[in-house]
């Protein structure tokens, strides 16, 4: 690791007292959680239909059970545990320097490692509701069953994650422009920045300590002050906890 780069970073840290962090799947990748678009992630996998069309809103209605069978193999890790990135967040925000992660993933490892202000873009495997009455499930439900999960009153469950073809929480998206608006510091970390509309979420940061941590490069690059490829948890393991 480039020590001069972690010295600044820090530095930048112990400075601010709004960070605002962002981050997507490769938060989670030291977490035991595949990540989309490395070279041995999912979209590399070979299935019946690409992921892109499994986890769509018009295959999820039409093959529902191909649907649930890829989603349990592969978008459900019960077990994983929030690693050091996970657990830096969590206490930057306890100690009143974060002031909210803004994640990608739908994991839920933000919240288990005590962040409480997690704008979750993309939604949460941890919630389901029932199409038909709005009944609401958690996640053990879904692993109790097979096949498609059904609700009491018959209905067929989905879980509360944004498939494609299907908008963004108008909600959720005002509270994440709200926080990087205000940020002092933003840190970007573990995702390539190709997803839209979240990837353009960095546009509306106004202040001039962009950080970006990722293994590889993005098509946001230029905007940073500080670019860092390392692992997202290994840099925040390094950084002052206030």
């Amino acid at each position: 690791m480039d020590q001069e780069k972690l010295d600044l970073l820090a530095g930048w840290v112990r400075e601010a007292k709004h960070i605002v962090f962002f981050g997507g799947a490769g938060v989670s990748t030291e977490s035991g959680i595949p990540d989309f678009r490395s070279v041995d992630g999912l979209y590399h996998q070979h299935y019946a239909w690409p992921p892109e069309e499994i986890l769509s809103h018009h295959f999820f209605l039409n093959h529902p059970e191909e649907f649930y069978r890829f989603y349990r193999e592969k978008m459900l890790c019960p077990d994983a545990k929030p690693n050091p990135a996970h657990e830096k967040l969590a206490r930057w925000e306890e100690r009143g320097k974060l002031t909210a992660v803004i994640t990608q993933n739908i994991d839920g490892l933000h919240q288990k490692a005590g962040s409480r202000h997690v704008c979750e873009l993309h939604g949460s495997v941890l919630r389901n509701h029932c199409m038909k009455c709005r009944k609401a499930y958690g996640l053990d439900y879904i692993l109790k069953t097979e096949g498609v999960p059904r609700c009491s009153c018959g209905g067929m469950i989905k879980p509360d994650v944004v498939l494609y073809e299907e908008g963004l929480d108008n909600d959720t998206i005002e509270d994440a422009l709200h926080e990087i608006v205000r940020a002092d510091l933003l840190i970007v970390g573990g995702t390539s920045l190709t997803v839209y509309p979240a990837a353009g979420f960095l546009s509306y940061y106004r202040g001039n300590r962009l950080v970006l941590i990722n293994r590889d490069p993005t098509p946001r690059d230029d905007m940073a002050q500080l670019i860092i490829r390392d692992p997202i948890g290994k840099v925040l393991a390094q950084m002052p906890d206030a």
